[in-house]
This record gives structure tokens, sequence and C-alpha cells, in this order.
């Protein structure tokens, strides 16, 4: 009885030195700053938020020509060509001799006759030339305005002209009205002829 009494003594003697020990650990060990937990806290959910949010967009810069590029695209462009001046023009009425694919001998001497109308806000003034532009000139010579033709006013041309040898088929001619200094204006016109020995088919009829 005596040494069952000692032994739960040297027990209890034990458990306090154990549970004495255990608790000088847990003051030995070193105190736990909230503050700081909270703020580590939110400087990680912050930084999670940086990470997962996309770059922000940057425009692209815009491009502004400089001066000098400007300048190449404005002596880049073709100069206009030259241009009749718009105060005359002439406009083509009808043919009134040898309408188109009239069929004349080679050789053959004929006079060809327009009638047109000054359209133009000027009048046409003498020493203005009627003169030929393309084709087969069929030996035509220029004429020159004696007299001046106003605006509206509507006057015939005729020119003497020769149809040319030694050609079969179509013969073709262009002229046109000029100023003083050569530049033209208005409507072409043309002459077409045909000539030569250009045959037929005879046309056959089959049962």
């Amino acid at each position: 009885m005596k040494s069952r009494v000692i032994l739960i003594s040297l027990i209890v003697i034990v458990g306090v030195f154990l549970f004495s020990c255990v608790d000088n650990q847990a003051d030995s060990s070193p105190a736990v700053d909230t503050d700081a937990i909270r703020t580590q806290a939110v400087e990680t959910y912050a930084s999670s938020l940086t990470e997962s949010l996309p770059a922000p967009f940057t425009p692209f810069p815009t491009q502004t020509a400089s001066p000098a590029a400007a300048e190449t695209a404005l002596s880049t462009t073709p100069e206009p060509s030259p241009t009749s001046n718009p105060c005359f023009n002439l406009l083509y009425i009808a043919d009134i001799t040898i309408p188109d694919g009239t069929r004349l001998k080679p050789g053959e001497k004929f006079t060809k006759t327009w009638q047109v109308q000054n359209i133009g806000g000027c009048a046409w003034r003498p020493g203005f030339t009627f003169r030929h532009v393309g084709g087969d000139p069929m030996r035509g010579n220029p004429i020159v305005l004696s007299e001046a033709i106003p605006t509206g006013a509507k006057r015939e041309i005729s020119i003497e002209l020769v149809v040319p040898s030694g050609i079969n088929g179509v013969i073709e001619s262009a002229w046109q009205m000029a100023d003083e200094n050569g530049i033209f204006f208005g409507d072409t016109l043309f002459i077409q002829v045909v000539t030569g020995d250009l045959t037929t088919p005879a046309v056959t009829n089959t049962p």
C-alpha cells in the first residue's frame, strides 16, 4: 500500500514536470504579430489582382506626314496637260454633203460640208483655222476664218478633198478648229468614204 502511494506520487510529479516543460516551450515561442499577418495577406491579394489584370492597351501612335513628305506627294502629282480655252467651243450638228459611207471613185474630187455651231462664250476670231488632225488628209488644205463667228451662231464649213488612188475600202479623215495659237477646241469632224474595186459576193438561194 505504501509503495502504491509512492508510485502515484511519482507519476503526479512527473506529470507536473512534463506540463511545466510544455508550458515553458509555449512561453518561449515568439509572439505572433497579427498586424503583420494581415498586412502581408492584403499585399498578397493585391499582387494577385495585379498579375491577373491584362496589361493596359497602348494605342498606336498617330502618324502625321512630315512637311517634306507632303511636298514629295505634291511634287509627284502629274501636271495637267494643256487644254483648249474654255471660252471657245464648237458643236457638230450635221453632215450637209457626203454622208459617211458614200462610195467615190479613186482620184475623184469632192466638197465635204458640215454644219456647226459656236457654243462657247466667245466669238471665233478671224485667223482661226480649220485643219486636218487625223486619218488621210485627202489633199485637203487648212481653212482660215476671214470673219468673226459670234457665240451661238451656226455656220457651214466646207473643204475641198480628193479621194486617194490605189486604196480599196474605207478612207477616213478628221478635222478640227483651232485658235490663232494653234490650240484645238470643240468637236472633231470626220469624213468617211468608200473607194476602190469592192466586189460584193452574189447571194445564192439554196433550196
